[in-house]
C-alpha cells in the first residue's frame, strides 16, 4: 500500500480566503495543531508577501517539530532568497516555487513566451536547489496548459533538481476523468518522472477538488495539497479531512493511505474555524455539524441495532465522541426511548407512549428537539407529583453600600426551613439560601431573564440550567418580581432532579 503525503496549505492558500488572515501567533497555534494531526508538509506562508508572513514561517520553522516547513516563492530571484531566509533554521525545509504555463496566463498576465517561462522556471528551481535540497515546482494553471508543453516543463524542472512537481488545477476547471488522464499522461510521457513525487493542488470552483485529487492518486500522484475545512481562494481547496477519510475508508479502491492521525481532525477543524471565523456548513462532509447526525427514524433504528447500517466512518475515528441523534418529527420511538434512558429516565411502556405522543406534537412545532425539551416533556408532571421543595416565603434587602441579604423559607417534605444568606447580588443570595437548605451541590450552567410582555408590570420569566453528576436540567419560574421568579426557577430545577431520582 502506498503512503500519500499530505501537504497542508491552510496557512498559505487557506489564509488567502477573504477575511481569513491570521497573525503570527494564530499561525503558530494552527501549525502546532497540524503537527499533532500528522501532516507531512506545512506550507507556512508566502515569505515575501509581508513581514508578518516571513516572521510566521521563521517561527514555525523554529518551534514546530515533525513536518517539513515550506515557503512559497514566485519564480523570481528575490522571492527565492526571501523564502530561504524564512526557512533556513527549520530542521526540515522546502522551497516551493511556481510559474504559470497556460497560454492564457502567459499571454495576458505574464506577457512572456513559452520559451521564456520554461527558462525562468528551470533557473529558479536551480537557484532554490542551491539553498535547499527539497525543492518543489508548480506549473500554475496546469489544467489549461497544452499537454505537450506541460510535459516539457515537468521534465525540465525534474532535470533541474525538483524533488516534487505539483500539478495545480488553479481555477478548478478540470473534472476527475480529465484530470486523472492528465496525470497518467505525465507518467507515460515524462522521462525520469519516477525520480520525483507528483503532487496535485486542486481548487473547488466546480465542487470537484476532492474528486480530482483522488482521481490523481489513482493515476500515480503521491502528494495531495489541501487545507483544513477546504478553505482557500474563491470556492476553496481540496478539503484535507475529506480526501484523508476517503483514502482511509476506501483503501480497497485506492490501495493507499496517509499518516494523518485522524482523531485530531475535529480539533483541527474547530481551531481553524475559531481563528478564521469561517464556519463550515452543517452538511459539510466529515466535519459538518450534521455529518454524524441522524433524524430519520429508520436510520436511527438501524444505527441503534448496528452502527454499520448507516455509518461508513466511526465518529470516534475523527475525534467525535459518538453519533448524534437529532430528535425531530421524523424520529421513531426506539430513538426516543434510548435518549430518555441516557438522560436517566426509565419509563414504563405506558409512560413512553404518553410522552411520545407529546413529543410528536412538539416536533411539529420545532425543527429540533433538545434535551431540555425532553426534560420538560417528561419531568414537568413528575416534578409536580414529586414536589420535594416548595417556596413558602422570601424577603430580600439590597441597595447601594449594602450587602444583599435573602431570608428564604422552603417547605421540604412536611417541614418548613428558614435560612438567611448574603450574596454578591440578590439572586446570588437567594440561590445560596436554597442550596443551604436543600444541601444540594448543583452547579449553575445558565441563567436567563426575559419579560413575557411589555411594560414595567410585565411578568418576568427566568430559565436556569443546573448540573449535577454530569446530568443537567432546566428550571422555569415566572413572577412580576424577578427575584421570586429566579427562586422558583432554581427550585423547579431541583425538583426535576429529585423526580428523576425517584
Amino acid at each position: 500500500m502506498r503512503t500519500i503525503k499530505i501537504f497542508d496549505t491552510t496557512l498559505r492558500d487557506g489564509e488567502q480566503s477573504p477575511g481569513a488572515s491570521m497573525n503570527v501567533g494564530e499561525k503558530l497555534q494552527v501549525a502546532k495543531q497540524l503537527a499533532r494531526l500528522g501532516v507531512d508538509i506545512i506550507e507556512a506562508g508566502f515569505a515575501i508577501a509581508s513581514p508578518g508572513d516571513f516572521e510566521a514561517i521563521r517561527r514555525i520553522g523554529g518551534e514546530v517539530e515533525g513536518p517539513v516547513i515550506c515557503s512559497l516563492a514566485r519564480a523570481r530571484e528575490e522571492d527565492i532568497k526571501r523564502a530561504w531566509e524564512a526557512v533556513k533554521d527549520a530542521p526540515k525545509k522546502r522551497i516551493h516555487t511556481f510559474h504559470s504555463t497556460s497560454d492564457i496566463h502567459l499571454k495576458y498576465q505574464f506577457r512572456v513566451s513559452r520559451e521564456e517561462a520554461l527558462k525562468r522556471s528551470v533557473q529558479m528551481v536551480e537557484l532554490a536547489k542551491s539553498f535547499v535540497e527539497d525543492v518543489e515546482f508548480s506549473p500554475m494553471d496546469a489544467t489549461r496548459t497544452d499537454i505537450g508543453y506541460l510535459c516539457e516543463v515537468v521534465e525540465a524542472v525534474i532535470e533541474a533538481g525538483a524533488l516534487t512537481v505539483n500539478i495545480p488545477d488553479t481555477v478548478g476547471y478540470s473534472i476527475p476523468s480529465e484530470f486523472g488522464a492528465m496525470i497518467k499522461a505525465l507518467f507515460d510521457r515524462v522521462k525520469d518522472i519516477r525520480k520525483t513525487v507528483i503532487a496535485v493542488h486542486c481548487h473547488n470552483d466546480l465542487g470537484l477538488a476532492t474528486s480530482n485529487s483522488l482521481a490523481a492518486v489513482l493515476n500515480g500522484a503521491g502528494q495531495i495539497e489541501c487545507t483544513i475545512n477546504g478553505i482557500g481562494e474563491r470556492a476553496g481547496n481540496c478539503s484535507m479531512e475529506e480526501v484523508v477519510m476517503a483514502l482511509r475508508t476506501r483503501r480497497d479502491i485506492f490501495d493507499a493511505d496517509t499518516k494523518i492521525n485522524t482523531v485530531e481532525i475535529m480539533r483541527s477543524s474547530r481551531l481553524v474555524t475559531k481563528i478564521t471565523g469561517m464556519y463550515v456548513q452543517p452538511n459539510k462532509a466529515i466535519v459538518g455539524a450534521n455529518a454524524f447526525a441522524h433524524e430519520s427514524g429508520i436510520h436511527q433504528d438501524g444505527l441503534l441495532k448496528e452502527k454499520s447500517t448507516y455509518e461508513i466512518i466511526k465518529p470516534e475515528a475523527v475525534g467525535l465522541h459518538k453519533t448524534k441523534f437529532v430528535l425531530g418529527k421524523h424520529s421513531g420511538r426506539h430513538a426516543f426511548r434510548t435518549r430518555l434512558n441516557e438522560l436517566g429516565y426509565a419509563l414504563s411502556d405506558e409512560e413512553i407512549n404518553h410522552a411520545f405522543e407529546r413529543f410528536k406534537r412538539l416536533a411539529d412545532q420545532k425543527k429540533e428537539i433538545y434535551d431540555e425539551d425532553l426534560e420538560a416533556l417528561v419531568s414537568e408532571d413528575m416534578a409536580m407529583v414529586y414536589e420535594t421543595y416548595r417556596l413558602v416565603g422570601l424577603f430580600i434587602s439590597a441597595g447601594m453600600h449594602q450587602k444583599p441579604t435573602a431570608v428564604l423559607k422552603l417547605k421540604v417534605g412536611d417541614e418548613i426551613i428558614e435560612k438567611t444568606e448574603n450574596g454578591d447580588g440578590p439572586v446570588d443570595a437567594v440561590f445560596k439560601a436554597i442550596t443551604s437548605i436543600t444541601g444540594t451541590k448543583s452547579s449553575l450552567l445558565r441563567y436567563e431573564v426575559k419579560a413575557i410582555t411589555g411594560g414595567t408590570d410585565a411578568l418576568g420569566e427566568v430559565v436556569c440550567s443546573i448540573e449535577e453528576d454530569g446530568k443537567s436540567v432546566s428550571g422555569h419560574g415566572s413572577d412580576t418580581d424577578i427575584i421570586i421568579a429566579s427562586a422558583k426557577a432554581y427550585i423547579n430545577a431541583l425538583n426535576k432532579f429529585e423526580a428523576r431520582k425517584k
